[in-house]
């Protein structure tokens, strides 16, 4: 269990039928009247998000989240693939469970895997990758002046917006955080 008074950033618990992370909070002590804690919770499964008071005797069940690294094995069209590296055991997901992440994920690569009561949740890639280009319009010769963007698709799929220099066949890596293009490798 976990009062509300000692809530943290980034603590998982168990609230109102869900699985919520405090993405922020304050203790708050009014001149008049008792003290309460804000917080900003966020849904895990559904990622939405919503600012909540308690007060600071409030107790929650803690949630327990488990992260594995898994490797990325294949798509069959309708689930995708991950093998558990020390087991060995498939765990096949939908695509609502990894669309955030699997457009920077490779066949054969590892990526995060994040548990609650045994069940998978979430996929994470890792915070960078390198990815090749293989679509892209041409850039011109003293075309970078302006310091304007176009679109690149990946070999995974995902569209970046990267500087005119860049061309097809290129490796560029890419923050997976924010979806940005970082440098060419």
């Amino acid at each position: 269990m976990i009062s509300a008074s000692d809530f943290k950033k980034g603590v998982t618990m168990v609230w109102n039928d869900g699985l919520w992370q405090i993405a922020d909070f304050q203790h708050v002590k009014p001149g008049k009247g008792a003290a309460f804690v804000r917080t900003t919770l966020k849904n895990i499964k559904t990622g939405a998000t919503r600012v909540e008071t308690f007060n600071p005797a409030d107790k929650f069940p803690k949630a327990h989240i488990e992260t594995k690294e898994m490797q990325y094995i294949y798509n069959d069209g309708e689930l995708y693939y991950f093998m558990d590296l020390e087991s060995f055991e498939q765990i096949p997901l939908n695509f609502e469970q990894v669309e955030v992440a699997i457009k920077y994920i490779k066949e054969n690569e590892n990526a995060i895997m994040r548990f609650y009561e045994g069940k998978p949740f979430e996929v994470q890639a890792p915070n960078f990758v390198e990815l090749e280009v293989v679509e892209t319009e041409p850039g011109f010769k003293g075309d970078t002046a302006t310091g304007a963007n176009k679109p690149a698709k990946l070999e995974t799929g995902a569209v970046v917006n990267v500087p005119l220099f860049i061309e097809t066949g290129d490796v560029l890596k890419i923050d997976t955080r924010t979806g940005d293009y970082l440098s060419r490798v």
